[in-house]
């Protein structure tokens, strides 16, 4: 049951995270009006995308514990702040908890991961 949750969670956190870095980097219309909106600069995409996209890599490659570690970091930090971003603008509270569903997963992933995926100390 453990593996099954581990895998579900982080392969739907790390494969939409993914596809929403393709999103950021391809700076489609509806990404350069979501920045506009929360009020960053439309260059942070770039940085926004490559940072999601590494990450999900990171996360599902095997060995590297270390770069997991902080990938999971990078990715509380981002997904936090983009709900204190939409919160901010006065976005609706779905545009607001959108994010921390996101968080959910992660923390998920993060908690379930198997002791070869974990950072020995």
């Amino acid at each position: 049951m453990k593996p099954t949750a581990y895998w579900i969670s982080t392969i739907l956190a790390t494969g939409l995270l993914f596809i929403g870095g393709i999103l950021f980097i391809m700076r489609g219309e509806h990404q350069i009006e979501e920045m506009k909106h929360l009020g960053y600069s439309i260059y942070i995409l770039t940085f926004l995308g490559i940072g999601r996209i590494l990450g999900s890599i990171a996360i599902v490659i095997p060995r590297f514990p270390r770069l997991k570690e902080w990938a999971y970091a990078g990715f509380v930090i981002d997904l936090i702040a983009a709900s204190a971003s939409h919160a901010y603008a006065g976005d609706s509270p779905v545009q607001i908890a959108s994010p921390l569903i996101f968080l959910v997963l992660i923390i998920v992933s993060w908690a379930l991961r198997p002791p070869s995926r974990k950072l020995k100390v």
